[in-house]
């Protein structure tokens, strides 16, 4: 009878490459482990590295604006850099040492141009096994800041004189200006309410910045009173982009500061048509028809009244008449820039020989009034008025949408700000129409009247105030998405 034995030398042999093989084996998957632990370690530090990099690239954007030198600038810019860094990436993140490299800020013919580069090494895990000790990430980031042209223009009616909001309007108006490179950036400033005032030009030489001091001086010194003859603001605006500038920047902006629609406006007054000598006069109106009790015929900015200075915020003509009857009908044609800009031309009613469409109807009629006796008009006065107060308050709204187009059609951005209830209140003619309308109507927003929405125009931002609180933080908001198309 046969018998097995058990070959104990051969199976010892055996056990022993197993126990080599699941050795080997752990040591493999310890590694493969440690790799994907690991890596999703240096993913999390490299994906808070480049938020850091991108906040500080942000921050430093905003810094370089202030500083009335190149050199403040630059340390504005590198400080804001470093300190955001420093707070969004804290030191011993996940166990690692980051560090930001010194910030390159460059400025050149108005454009910004600022590089940063972080580091990171975080020592690894299980990857040690593999004889690897410490994870080294990088990031880097670049903004570019492009030049900038912008013509700034505020709203000083009389419907904002009492003193919060004036202090609001100076306020709000003054810290905007803050958000602007002074150095690099083109500013000029305007003021308007019957009349336009161009408080600071852009300079002459073509050079580059702004002088911040005396724009602030100016605002602090704004009185408010007038009618709103927005029309004339918008183009002295322009003006200042297309001609006062004629190295233009590669951006261009109108921020347009208002609390209320127009309602008045400046033409070229014949002789036959008013008992001023012929000229350039602002005609006006309030913000709604007159009454039957005669509401709003009083001496001061009649409604219909004329004629105020078109070139002074609120001043009257010597020959000023509260019920316009100085003016037997209106010019056909926006024309008082003509001479020294032809494209600013614009129709006033269809007898116009300039090609436009007419928003609101404007027939030109100014019937006369007369004597109204002891501050009461008769049925038939107050329809001559009424008929007046149409054509002229319809013109100014007309010219002043049409000239935002025009400004659009040249690349121009148009920044609106609107401020207070009156632009949520029906306003105007018939039965009119909300004044906010018309502010994004000239921003060309999509939420605006689709009457006036243009894709293929830029795109500009309405921010709507609904107290004077409110004011300061939508002049950032519009500061905000100016600086962003500027990257």
């Amino acid at each position: 009878m046969k018998t097995f034995k058990r070959n104990t030398r051969a199976l010892g042999r055996q056990q022993g490459s197993v126990s080599i093989l699941v050795a080997v084996s752990l040591i493999a998957l310890l590694g493969i482990a440690g790799l994907a632990i690991d890596s999703g370690l240096g993913y999390m530090v490299k994906a808070r590295l480049d938020s850091a990099v991108d906040g500080a690239l942000v921050a430093a954007g905003q810094a370089v604006t202030r500083g009335s030198t190149q050199d403040e600038q630059i340390t504005n810019a590198t400080t804001a850099a470093n300190a955001f860094f420093a707070a969004n990436y804290p030191q011993g993140f996940l166990g690692s040492t980051a560090t930001l490299s010194a910030p390159s800020v460059t400025i050149n013919k108005g454009t910004v141009t600022i590089d940063l580069a972080a580091q990171a090494s975080v020592p690894l895990t299980l990857m040690q096994i593999q004889g690897f000790k410490l994870l080294n990430v990088a990031t880097t980031g670049q903004a570019i800041r492009r030049d900038l042209d912008m013509s700034f223009v505020v709203d000083v009616t009389g419907s904002m004189s009492d003193t919060k909001t004036q202090a609001a309007v100076r306020s709000g108006s003054t810290a905007f200006l803050n958000n602007f490179n002074t150095s690099t950036d083109r500013v000029s400033l305007m003021h308007f309410a019957a009349g336009t005032v161009v408080d600071v030009p852009f300079k002459s030489d073509q050079s580059r910045g702004f002088d911040r001091a005396t724009m602030t001086n100016k605002i602090s010194n704004y009185s408010f009173g007038g009618n709103t003859a927005s029309v004339d603001a918008i183009w002295n605006a322009k003006y200042q982009l297309d001609h006062v500038i004629t190295q233009p920047s590669s951006l261009r902006v109108i921020v347009f500061f208002s609390d209320g629609a127009p309602n008045s406006f400046a033409a070229s007054f014949a002789a036959a048509n008013t008992t001023c000598a012929a000229g350039k006069y602002t005609i006006m109106t309030g913000d709604t028809p007159p009454s039957a009790t005669g509401k709003d015929t009083n001496n001061w900015n009649g409604n219909p009244g004329a004629f105020d200075s078109m070139t002074a915020q609120n001043q009257q003509s010597s020959c000023y008449d509260k019920y316009a009857d100085n003016v037997k009908s209106l010019p056909a044609t926006y024309d008082v820039h003509a001479a020294s800009d032809a494209s600013a031309t614009l129709p006033i009613t269809p007898a116009s020989p300039v090609a436009g469409a007419l928003t609101r109807p404007v027939n030109g009629q100014m019937p006369t009034v007369g004597t109204v006796n002891n501050g009461k008009p008769s049925p038939a006065q107050v329809s001559a008025m009424t008929t007046k107060f149409t054509n002229v308050n319809n013109a100014a709204r007309n010219l002043m949408e049409m000239m935002a187009a025009k400004a659009r059609a040249e690349g121009i951005f148009v920044f609106a700000l609107g401020y207070g209830p009156s632009l949520l209140t029906r306003t105007g003619a018939g039965s009119g129409e909300l004044g906010q309308d018309i502010l994004k109507c000239i921003a060309n927003v999509a939420d605006g009247p689709s009457r006036c929405y243009d894709a293929k125009q830029p795109v500009g931002v309405y921010c709507y105030a609904a107290t004077t609180d409110d004011i300061k933080p939508c002049y950032a908001q519009l500061a905000s998405a100016i600086l962003r198309i500027a990257k």
